[in-house]
């Protein structure tokens, strides 16, 4: 059966603390496919030790290549980091293979889940533990059935039958197998139920206060997101256009009309939407 994981006092933001250091930073990283085309441009963001920080933008803005970076896979889809560095515990890592940098700590649960369809879930973990022992892994896996029981009653399931929801709750338990200092989640909203989801970020939540585990979180679900970020930066077209505390975005005009869908005059019409983004402040 598995250990059940021991409640803790949530952790405070770290960006909120005096002696907050930095986990993971991307400094005027130039990000660039087939050498000529330009997808991220002199971008910089700061990831606190500690802290849920959001992603936001439409779909081409970036954000997914930014996770490649990171994850040593931009050159499966000949992208290359031109200018610029991602620093990971002040270490430049951007040139590490993705094998070392999850030994480091840096783990992505990609778009899509991408669980390994014709193993079982219990399969499925044991390959994210393939860096630990066994008795590290045994552990490893315990608390992943904890965070998600259902993963535990079908532990001998084959993936490729399981729901969405279920596929996404393994493809984060696979990652947790590595025991991660920073969890990159990219869409893990894409797709789902309102309940799963709902589901989904309660365990993002858990993984901050409980285990202590910084996390980078992609959306473009912006309401999501900033309900249980501390931080978010917000990309178009290659570029931050927009950063703040997730208060701070929050309550700013440009993100309530076009991510968010409101305005002091009501939900916006989806045509009311398309126009806005033809007039956005931030990009004139």
């Amino acid at each position: 059966m598995p250990t059940t994981i021991p409640a803790q006092a949530p952790v405070p933001p770290t960006h909120a603390r005096p002696d907050g250091s930095i986990l993971l930073e991307f400094r005027n990283i130039r990000i660039v496919y087939d050498s000529a085309i330009e997808a991220i441009r002199d971008v910089s963001i700061a990831v606190p030790e500690g802290g849920i920080v959001a992603l936001l933008g439409s779909n081409g803005a970036g954000k997914s290549t930014l996770l490649k970076a990171m994850s040593g896979i931009l050159h499966t889809e000949e992208g290359e980091v031109e200018n610029g560095s991602i620093r990971f515990r002040d270490e430049e890592v951007h040139h590490l293979p993705p094998d070392e940098l999850v030994r480091r700590g840096i783990v992505q649960v990609p778009e899509g889940r991408r669980v390994f369809p014709a193993l079982t879930i219990e399969e499925n973990l044991q390959m994210g533990g393939y860096t630990k022992t066994r008795a590290e892994a045994r552990e490893r896996r315990d608390k992943v059935f904890a965070l998600f029981p259902r993963l535990f009653e079908r532990r001998d399931q084959i993936a490729g039958y399981m729901s969405g929801g279920e596929q996404q709750m393994l493809a984060i338990g696979r990652a947790l197998m590595t025991d991660p200092v920073l969890l990159a989640l990219d869409e893990p909203s894409l797709g789902l139920a309102p309940l799963i989801i709902d589901r989904i970020y309660e365990v993002i939540v858990r993984l901050r206060s409980e285990m202590k585990m910084t996390v980078l979180l992609v959306e473009q679900n912006a309401q999501r997101a900033l309900d249980i970020a501390d931080y978010g930066y917000i990309l178009e077209t290659g570029r931050v256009v927009l950063d703040g505390t997730a208060k701070k975005l929050t309550a700013n005009e440009d993100v309530q009309e076009f991510y968010l869908g409101v305005s002091s005059s009501g939900r916006k019409s989806l045509r009311d939407v398309k126009h806005y983004k033809r007039r956005k402040r931030w990009l004139s």
